[in-house]
């Protein structure tokens, strides 16, 4: 229990709170009034934590759209060998849509974290919707005109 008290302490802030909601120990009543900012019997020091809004937690798109982008992630895994082993217009195309969505919703979490302001948020936001999918289409134009993308991987690799 000291220890994540002690953990609690030296990571102040939201993902210090984050990081102990997620641990999968068993917190004893202390701990729990500890993460509730609480006092906590025997507990002396100053602590306040806080998590992101509550109304944003239960939300069931968050969580879809988490999970979404970690089947990508693993399925990104899969198709960088299959392209590799068996390069074929099937795998061209599932890398195209799969390497656009990964990189528009890590390049969208940017833009959340650095772009300030509601106008300009959504006008670097529309502008990145609409780099996302001319990438997709300069991919799948690359794939149905060329030697498509595993090919041409394999063609700068032979370099």
């Amino acid at each position: 229990m000291a220890v994540l008290l002690k953990l609690g302490v030296l990571c102040s802030g939201q993902g210090g709170r984050a990081l102990l909601l997620r641990s999968r120990v068993v917190k004893p009543a202390s701990v729990s009034a500890f993460l509730q900012d609480q006092p906590t019997p025997g507990w002396h020091g100053t602590q306040h934590l806080h998590l992101s809004p509550r109304h944003h937690s239960g939300s069931k798109a968050a969580s879809l759209h988490w999970t979404s982008e970690r089947v990508v992630s693993v399925l990104l895994l899969g198709l960088l060998p299959a392209g590799y082993f068996s390069p074929c217009s099937v795998v061209d195309y599932s890398l195209a849509a799969a390497l656009t969505l990964h990189s528009h919703w890590g390049l969208g979490q940017v833009v959340t974290d650095y772009v300030h302001g509601d106008a300009l948020q959504k006008a670097v936001k529309a502008g990145l919707l609409a780099l996302s999918a001319l990438t997709f289409a300069g991919l799948c134009y690359f794939n149905y005109h060329d030697v498509g993308i595993c090919r041409a991987v394999a063609m700068l690799w032979k370099l």
